[in-house]
């Protein structure tokens, strides 16, 4: 059996430069899931992360206060960066984030694998539900870095 795999393709008018940058800041990360409470409580926590970097993730999911650290294993400026989870609930998590250039703007391709544990009580609720829930949050955070590329919002945080 297949694991679950989540594929966005959202269309941004900004420049590729700045939807990648906006991607890969905390602080628009943090306000994109602020319904969870989501804060980055160890290793990178402010500013925009790099290859190698970790951030560990505070937030409430399904009832429960979770910690997620993930990993930037891979980063090509401009064009993606690849971030696994070293620790957590997941089984095995893997997100994806592919910046296209296209005519008047750019196109974010999410790319989001993910296992969960407990072999097929947890494949049976990744399909009933996880699945569901995950790719929700990943529009929700599209939609954050949709508006804040596409207004003025992104030249005050991406000043260096």
């Amino acid at each position: 059996m297949l694991m679950p795999t989540i594929h966005l393709t959202t269309f941004i008018a900004a420049p590729v430069q700045v939807v990648f940058d906006l991607s890969r800041h905390i602080g628009l990360h943090k306000e994109s899931m602020s319904s969870y409470r989501e804060e980055a409580v160890a290793g990178t926590r402010f500013g925009m992360v790099e290859q190698n970097d970790t951030v560990t993730w505070k937030a409430k999911h399904l009832f429960k206060n979770r910690l997620l650290r993930v990993r930037i294993t891979e980063m090509k400026k401009h064009d993606l960066f690849i971030d696994e989870q070293a620790e957590g609930d997941f089984k095995m998590m893997k997100h994806e984030h592919y910046f296209k250039p296209c005519e008047n703007g750019t196109l974010l391709i999410d790319l989001f694998y993910f296992e969960s544990p407990y072999g097929i009580i947890g494949r049976w609720f990744n399909s009933l539900y996880l699945t569901k829930y995950m790719k929700r949050l990943l529009e929700q955070r599209n939609k954050a870095i949709k508006d804040v590329a596409e207004s003025e919002r992104w030249k005050n945080m991406l000043v260096k």
